[in-house]
């Protein structure tokens, strides 16, 4: 690959991707609320949320690597 390929590369950063996370599940808890006993799923999707902004907040980057990983593994 050349040096101009691969400058073109866009990488992706921890604090790019956690916020587009935080996002994706913030759109999920409607959906788990519609349904019954989705309230359960949901309050641990806003406990996670809640989690995860305070870790964007201090900038703890280890912190914020724990809470990617548990906001990736919530799906419809």
């Amino acid at each position: 690959m050349t040096t101009e390929g691969m400058m073109s590369e866009k990488t992706d950063t921890l604090g790019d991707a956690l916020p587009r996370e935080m996002a994706r599940v913030r759109e999920l808890i409607p959906l788990y609320d519609a349904v019954p006993m989705g309230y359960l799923a949901a309050g641990m999707m806003r406990q996670s949320l809640d989690v995860a902004a305070r870790a964007l907040a201090e900038g703890d980057v280890v912190a914020m690597i724990r809470c990617h990983e548990d906001l990736k593994g919530y799906e419809v």
